[in-house]
């Protein structure tokens, strides 16, 4: 896979194909309740350290058993669909479920993908990305 990884370039667009739907349909956006401006902040570094380190591949091992890219591929590819299936089943809903279900995903294909790569930048910003993440989701939810 050298430098650049296609495969996880391909990840991000489709993940990302709703959240611009979402973006261009509701032009007030997001009302962010839980205000905590350092959990954010992480939440944003490390959510573009994911997304850089999802196609660029630095300090990584590649894919360390037989079968891995068909494991890589398999797993992501049902994990991106479900994403983009609760994404337009729940539609409009301001749910836990929904709140929760949209920040888990994307933390498991980011860490999951770090994993099947030994992927160590990618590893350190998902696992970072995933705590900030489903937090805020969560508080936002229960606010």
């Amino acid at each position: 896979m050298d430098w650049l990884n296609i495969y996880g370039l391909l990840i991000l667009v489709v993940i990302m194909i709703p959240n611009i739907i979402y973006a261009i349909k509701c032009k007030d956006g997001f009302q962010n309740k839980f205000e905590n401006k350092t959990l954010e902040l992480f939440e944003q570094i490390s959510r573009f350290g994911s997304f850089g380190f999802m196609v660029i591949n630095v300090l990584y091992f590649g894919f360390w058993f037989d079968n891995a890219l068909s494991v890589y591929l398999t797993v992501n590819g049902f994990l991106v669909s479900l994403y983009c299936i609760i994404w337009f089943a729940c539609g409009k809903s301001e749910s836990l479920f929904k709140a929760l279900a949209l920040s888990i995903i994307p933390s498991a294909i980011f860490i999951f993908s770090g994993i099947m790569l030994l992927h160590i930048p990618l590893i350190i910003f998902s696992i970072l990305f995933a705590v900030c993440h489903i937090t805020i989701s969560y508080k936002n939810s229960i606010l």
